[in-house]
């Protein structure tokens, strides 16, 4: 049978990278975004997936985009919660403007993943898998963006809890935890990076293997630098 995933955020990056190895694997894909021209770009190249159009914050956007699945495929049985965005913040600038901001920031990386993943398991209780893209910096928060860390491990630990929740249903909790890849979000940022496509070869050996974590590139050695050297890892990435 074929199975069909929804990868939120998933028109550029690792989402896109993600959403063309599931149909390269002979999946079925939807993904979602907030962009139209994005989005209209996306099912030009690949017809035969799904493109919807919804802001992940929204109630009634990821209501909308669940029935949209349903409607296609009458189904789920992957849900990827990739969509997200990378802002550095000084707090010691004391700036006002930060505070909407910030919420934003909380309300797309953490907040909508949560709901949208509650939403998702009250439609579809026997999803085969739950993919979770935190980073490498939920481990380690950076200086020049502290926030960005806190939510990132704050997905992180649901991640871990949900797993140990859906484990008697049989439901494969994947975290995706990637070092610096190039992407748009990283666009101007020197040194070496990894591409998309090999996060997403990463991942999908990792949910073949049912693994808990997927560490690509060179976050792999950071779990173990952490228990040696962790007063090191924390002064390479306070200079991030």
């Amino acid at each position: 049978m074929q199975r069909v995933v929804l990868i939120t955020g998933g028109t550029s990056g690792i989402g896109l990278a993600l959403a063309e190895a599931f149909l390269s694997e002979g999946s079925a894909v939807a993904v979602c975004g907030r962009s139209q021209t994005a989005l209209d770009r996306f099912a030009l190249t690949h017809p035969d997936a799904l493109a919807i159009r919804a802001d992940v914050t929204r109630a009634e956007h990821r209501a909308a985009m669940l029935q949209a699945v349903a409607d296609r495929f009458g189904r789920l049985d992957v849900l990827v919660n990739n969509a997200g965005t990378f802002v550095a913040r000084d707090f010691t600038a004391g700036e006002d403007s930060e505070i909407q901001t910030l919420e934003e920031e909380v309300a797309l990386n953490l907040t909508a993943p949560l709901l949208l993943t509650g939403e998702t398991l009250r439609r579809w209780r026997g999803l085969d898998a739950i993919v979770f893209v935190t980073s490498g910096l939920a481990f380690v928060s950076p200086a020049r963006a502290p926030s960005y860390g806190a939510v990132k491990a704050g997905l992180h630990g649901f991640a871990e809890g949900l797993r140990r929740q859906l484990a008697p249903h049989g439901t494969h909790v994947l975290e995706l935890a990637p070092p610096t890849t190039a992407t748009p979000m990283t666009a101007g940022q020197s040194g070496k990076m990894l591409t998309p496509a090999e996060v997403a070869a990463v991942t999908l050996k990792a949910l073949r293997n049912r693994k808990r974590v997927a560490l690509p590139g060179t976050a792999k050695w950071l779990p173990t630098l952490l228990r040696i050297a962790p007063n090191a890892v924390g002064n390479a990435v306070s200079r991030l």
